[in-house]
């Protein structure tokens, strides 16, 4: 008999490397829209913005979304990770916001606010936001070149990063309760609002503040959870839809009884906000599509959707600071030679409109300095314009 040796078998080929997961690009157009709508809002102020599109729920939501995706890896990891995302691109703003303050004259020692010593340790919240960095309310001449309420504008809106810092550290907390008692975690911020409104109970100073964020803001936190989780997908849309409308009509009715000194700006009314921004999120990923493309007309969109992404603590943490810098910028159109009264005039009725124009390309150029800290944060290749252009040109997105 003849024995026939004893093919060897081949050797083992490297494991294939998992592929990430592709991006849902109708959670990116979600986020771009959110942030066009901050930064015209603070450009123009318009109260009905807040109802037309609640932002903040909005960016909160996807917020949620991506952090309970990240939790499939061990609690501290995704909370150091998302941490060292955020506190680069804070640190650079800080300090230009900082110095800008101290050589505007602010002096800190000598700012009644803050409160002594105590107060001075505030100023920690600039590197690590664990509250809101003081600011003084008011600094300069309101006849000056920027009106003396500049400081309000430049640094009151990293409240945003100080909620966002709350929320992922209390993410894994939540997202255990989500996934065992998903309505009464779903509900309880809402229910926490109502009875903040009340007044019965009444939490002063920064804690009040945090607190209230995680109230109003909370409940689209955790649809964040629902929709990663698949369990806003199991409820029948029309049901999910019915009671979202109910929802936001009841956050209308409040809203009507309770206009603040801006009419139906929805930030200066908390149940308002928390129940208009729930039911507007229910109904935007209850009929989340999925796109791992942006399609039809969109598609044109897909570079600046990409852009905006990558750099959205970016553009942020500096929209307001540029939005004020347009001001000194069209002044300078009024000391042009042949600037006559009619032109005067006409510079005058279009003013908010330059602003507009003039505020992207600023955004841009902030974009180009800084923008790069972001992928150092994420401990990637610093880009220029990561704009998705160059990995389309290696072979697809």
């Amino acid at each position: 008999m003849t024995h026939h040796p004893t093919r060897a078998s081949a050797p083992p080929g490297p494991a294939p490397v998992p592929s990430p997961a592709p991006r849902d690009r109708y959670l990116d157009l979600l986020r771009t829209l959110a942030l066009v709508r901050v930064v015209v809002y603070h450009l123009f102020g318009w109260a009905w913005l807040t109802v037309l599109f609640p932002s903040m729920g909005v960016m909160f939501a996807l917020a949620g979304s991506l952090t309970a995706r990240s939790l499939k890896r061990p609690a501290w990891q995704v909370i150091k990770s998302r941490v060292r995302r955020l506190l680069p691109p804070l640190w650079v703003f800080s300090a230009a916001a900082l110095f800008l303050l101290l050589a505007a004259g602010w002096k800190p020692g000598d700012d009644p606010d803050l409160g002594g010593t105590w107060g001075l340790l505030s100023l920690a919240n600039y590197v690590l936001p664990v509250g809101v960095p003081p600011f003084p309310w008011y600094l300069g001449d309101k006849a000056g070149l920027l009106e003396d309420t500049w400081a309000v504008q430049v640094v009151g809106p990293l409240w945003y990063l100080r909620a966002y810092l709350w929320f992922v550290v209390a993410s894994p907390l939540l997202l255990w309760a989500f996934r065992r008692a998903p309505w009464a975690t779903l509900l309880a911020p809402l229910a926490l609002t109502a009875l903040l409104t009340t007044e019965l109970v009444r939490i002063p100073g920064e804690t009040g503040d945090a607190v209230w964020d995680f109230a109003v803001y909370g409940g689209c936190w955790v649809l964040g959870f629902a929709h990663h989780d698949g369990v806003l997908a199991r409820v029948p849309r029309y049901l999910a839809v019915s009671l979202a409308t109910l929802t936001m009509a009841f956050g209308l009715w409040w809203a009507s009884g309770h206009l603040g000194p801006d009419g139906w700006d929805l930030n200066d009314i908390p149940l308002a906000q928390a129940t208009w921004s729930l039911g507007f999120v229910v109904v935007l990923l209850v009929h989340s599509p999925s796109w791992h493309r942006l399609p039809g007309r969109l598609a044109r969109w897909d570079g600046l959707i990409t852009l905006s992404n990558n750099r959205a603590v970016t553009i942020y943490l500096w929209h307001n600071l540029l939005i004020m810098a347009t001001v000194p910028l069209i002044d300078m159109a009024y000391d042009v030679p042949f600037m006559t009264e009619r032109t005067m005039a006409a510079l005058d009725s279009t003013y908010m409109m330059w602003m507009f124009m003039l505020v992207w390309p600023l955004i841009g150029l902030m974009v180009l300095a800084v923008g790069w800290v972001e992928d150092l944060a994420a401990r990637r290749r610093p880009r220029a314009w990561p704009d998705g252009r160059a990995k389309q040109g290696r072979g697809g997105p």
